[in-house]
């Protein structure tokens, strides 16, 4: 329980920074997995150790036993919050945060009884310290599940500064500034500074009290008061730090120990500086959490596993055991590769914090996974030596052999004090320097953006270069939209993304075009020599039609530039939208066609189309989690769709007047998307916006009317959205709805090829597929009334609904009844053969089957029905 828990952490982190890449979301499982995980789980079995060695109290106050409990609870709480978080399950985010809350309580409970019943000692402030920084786990957990929940951008910032600030700075930072009071002269194996104790009294209230101001700044929304708490935090943490000194002068660090503990504490440093800097220069807290991800990683990775990478490597070979050849086997064992090992994490690690090409950052960003991995090899190895070790001395002291004495210590001379590692430093050095150059040469294939085009005879190379900085914007542009370049230079562009509310690129062509960038984050792309006029454009679906696009202007004078400005508006002149590369457009939407001669096959379901079953539920809550999803929308036709809920149409809510909806949409799509019900009535600003992907939102309102209502995906290019999918049905209820056999919901609307909406559909469909009800017919029975509610959700095709050989006797059309009515079901003497519905609207109808048979269910505007906006009813007897 002490050891295997924390590896096993480590190990699946190490499994999600490799998937990085390819799974939605596996940042926020990876920091957490290491915060959580390991460190949390460190600092529960270290800190006790620490606690009862310094205190001198032993097994007396609590066994083991108590405390494998208490693990086993932190680990299924831990668990819990790693599931719950990303499945939105927030019943299981809340349990497993309780959870870990209870196991940290008792664990401070713990080490307070050893407190109270430890006889008067040098270094209880250490304990103090432990019990301070579990005072503030506590409220990083709550403010955790409140992120959960989710709120509004301007709440969710200061939640997360205050998460982030309290367990980082708070339960680990001020673990660790406890810790390294005695630790740090212990691995130096120097003398321990005289005023080390006094230092770390006076500065525990400076740490807490600091934190404790920042925490209120940040959820108050006051900067300044923020940034004093931090900096009141920082001076507390120096001036305990100073006592730090005096050892690392007397004997400098040797040991991969002691090099990794410096490095982490240095990143520490510079984390806190990071905060500060950017909450005071930002123009309000929403804005100083763009790009946080940074922050979390230099703290949590840069500083806490380090700290905690050095620590585990001079505590576990003195845990163990053995006498002082297993400690000398230990020490060898961890320092091997160790000078190697620290360059590739810490100097890869601040160059990818500096605004490089996307693959030399990914290059360097994969020295430091393999740098951090290879301590897990190491760990075990090294463990498994230092028992061999210990064995061997066991059996070699029942053996009555004696070492030499002169020979002991001549190797712990060797081993304790080796010479500087110049080798492994330059290896290290080395492998960074192979990292920066092999990221120009994979540019084509992560970046598409690192070749250069060959010249052309009339534009011979100046050797000069333009370079031009390149804004994408919310209003669907770029800045500059124009750039103008003398024939022959070389054109550098960098991109950087400043809509926050989804992800844009730029393409030029297959061979110069920049992955998907979200806010904040920017790309180089160099187009090499240019000898002609050039056109960019963003490829996600919709923003080229927009007037996304950047016109690459060449002149004929020849001469180096360094800037150069844009001129022009938006280039809103170019039309048609080119195929989505790296998207989530399949290619073959492009040839999108309906073969007459596939049908669905035998035993195809078609989707489920009865209404769901009304509960007595009054409050609704529902998660609309959007992905892109590959449907085979029509027979032999797949395309992909972006999904409300994992289906297009989204899922049908039903609900009354009066009745409460929470809904939380989760973007787990690769571009920007929103939601609108047109159930509520409410202010579009806040609940309608685009969220990028990874964010999500919560949207509240009551249903005040009666109506089926449509809901979609508001972001623009609208018209692309609703037709890749992202729509579906709210039916309220009118008061006094009398009650039907059957209940059927049919949602109209087309498929198109490509991306974009122009010309006429591809297909037309009733609940997102062409043609299904004729393959998996609806069903009904000779005299049964048969409710049929229609949404057309379009985004562009009106709906004539008939059902051939039969007659509806009630018709309700967007809040009124055109025929019958709860007080006299059925038109008597009159009829309806068709419900005409525009874009967005929606009724129901009624009917009764006279007998059995096959009715077809049609859209009558024919040309559209023949496309697949049809099926069947099968009536039986």
């Amino acid at each position: 329980m002490r050891d295997q828990p924390g590896i096993f952490w480590m190990v699946a982190a190490v499994v999600t920074a490799a998937v990085h890449p390819f799974a939605p979301g596996s940042t926020w499982l990876m920091v957490h997995m290491i915060a959580l995980g390991v460190l949390t789980h460190s600092i529960m079995v270290w800190s006790t150790h620490f606690a009862t060695t310094l205190l001198k109290t032993g097994p007396r106050v609590e066994g083991r036993g108590p405390q494998n409990r208490r693990l086993i609870l932190l680990h299924v709480g831990i668990t819990a919050v790693l599931v719950g978080v990303p499945t939105t399950w927030w019943w299981l985010t809340t349990a497993g945060a309780g959870l870990v809350v209870v196991a940290v309580v008792w664990h401070a409970v713990s080490l307070y009884r050893r407190l109270r019943t430890a006889l008067p000692g040098r270094f209880r402030i250490v304990t103090h310290y432990y019990l301070t920084s579990a005072a503030f786990l506590p409220v990083g957990a709550v403010l955790g599940v409140l992120l959960a929940r989710g709120y509004p951008d301007g709440i969710h910032s200061r939640l997360l500064l205050g998460h982030s600030l309290v367990n980082v700075l708070g339960w680990v930072g001020i673990t660790v500034a406890g810790t390294v009071i005695t630790l740090w002269p212990t691995i130096l194996r120097a003398r321990m500074d005289d005023a080390s104790e006094r230092r770390a009294g006076q500065a525990l209230p400076a740490l807490a009290g600091g934190l404790l101001v920042a925490l209120a700044g940040a959820l108050l929304a006051w900067r300044w008061l923020l940034v004093a708490g931090l900096v009141g935090y920082l001076l507390g943490l120096l001036w305990t730090g100073r006592s730090l000194l005096a050892p690392a002068r007397k004997k400098p660090p040797m040991h991969f120990a002691s090099w990794s503990m410096a490095a982490g504490g240095l990143w520490f440093l510079i984390g806190i500086l990071m905060v500060t800097w950017r909450v005071a220069t930002a123009p309000d807290l929403g804005s100083a959490v763009i790009g946080y991800g940074s922050v979390a990683a230099v703290l949590v990775l840069g500083f806490g596993l380090q700290v905690l990478l050095g620590a585990l490597s001079h505590m576990i070979p003195a845990v163990i055991g053995g006498g002082p050849s297993a400690s000398r086997v230990g020490i060898e064992g961890f320092d091997r590769l160790g000078m190697t090992r620290i360059v590739i994490v810490n100097v890869p690690f601040a160059l990818s914090l500096l605004p490089l090409p996307s693959a030399t950052r990914s290059a360097l960003l994969v020295l430091v996974l393999i740098g951090f991995a290879a301590y897990l090899p190491i760990l075990l190895d090294t463990i498994r030596r230092i028992i061999r070790a210990q064995r061997a001395a066991t059996e070699a002291q029942q053996r009555g052999e004696r070492p030499s004495l002169a020979a002991g210590r001549a190797e712990s001379a060797r081993v304790l004090d080796p010479p500087f590692p110049h080798a492994g430093l330059m290896a290290g050095v080395t492998l960074v320097a192979l990292a920066l150059a092999a990221g120009p040469a994979i540019q084509p294939t992560l970046d598409a953006g690192g070749r250069q085009t060959s010249s052309a005879a009339d534009a011979a190379p100046t050797g000069e270069t333009t370079r031009v900085d390149v804004t994408a914007n919310a209003d669907m542009s770029y800045s500059p939209s124009t750039i103008k370049v003398p024939a022959g230079n070389r054109l550098v562009i960098t991109l950087t993304n400043s809509d926050g509310s989804t992800v844009h690129d730029l393409h030029f062509d297959d061979e110069h075009e920049t992955e998907r960038l979200t806010k904040g984050e920017s790309a180089t792309l160099d187009l090499g020599v240019v000898d002609r006029d050039r056109e960019g454009w963003c490829t996600v679906a919709g923003h080229r039609a927009m007037g996304m696009v950047l016109d690459v202007e060449v002149t004929g004078a020849r001469g180096g530039t360094t800037a150069t400005d844009g001129e022009g508006g938006h280039a809103g002149h170019h039309g048609g939208d080119a195929p989505l590369r790296g998207s989530s457009v399949a290619p073959q939407d492009d040839a999108f066609a309906l073969d007459p001669s596939k049908d669905w096959p035998k035993g195809y379901e078609a989707r489920d189309a009865r209404l769901p079953e009304l509960t007595d539920e009054r409050t609704h809550r529902v998660t609309l989690r959007v992905q892109d999803k590959e449907v085979e929308v029509a027979p032999g036709v797949t395309q992909t769709r972006w999904t409300f809920g994992d289906t297009a149409p989204g899922p049908v809510l039903h609900g009354r007047v009066g009745d409460k909806f929470i809904v939380t949409l989760v973007n787990d799509g690769s571009i920007g998307h929103s939601i609108d019900f047109h159930a509520g009535a409410l202010a579009p600003d806040r609940p309608m916006r685009t969220i990028a992907p990874g964010k999500k939102l919560t949207y509240t309102f009551t249903a005040e009317k009666a109506g089926i209502w449509m809901y979609h995906c508001a972001t623009m290019p609208m018209a692309t959205h609703i037709a890749k999918g992202m729509h579906g049905a709210v039916i309220i209820e009118p008061p006094d709805l009398p009650e039907v056999d059957r209940s059927y919901v049919l949602t109209a609307s087309e498929l198109y090829a490509g991306e974009g909406t122009d010309g006429s559909p591809a297909a037309t469909t009733f609940n997102g597929r062409a043609f299904q009800y004729d393959a998996d017919p609806l069903s009904a029975r000779v005299g049964e009334r048969v409710r049929f509610w229609v949404l057309d959700a379009g985004p562009d095709v009106p709906l004539a609904f008939h059902i051939i050989g039969t007659q509806f006797d009630t018709v309700w059309k967007e809040g009124a009844y055109e025929l019958g009515g709860p007080d006299r079901v059925g038109g008597g003497d009159t009829g309806s053969q068709a419900l005409g519905l525009l874009p967005a609207q929606g009724g129901f109808v009624e009917t009764t089957f006279p007998e059995a048979g096959h009715y077809p269910v049609v859209n009558h505007l024919m040309t559209a029905g023949e496309k697949g906006a049809h099926g069947i009813v099968r009536v039986r007897r």
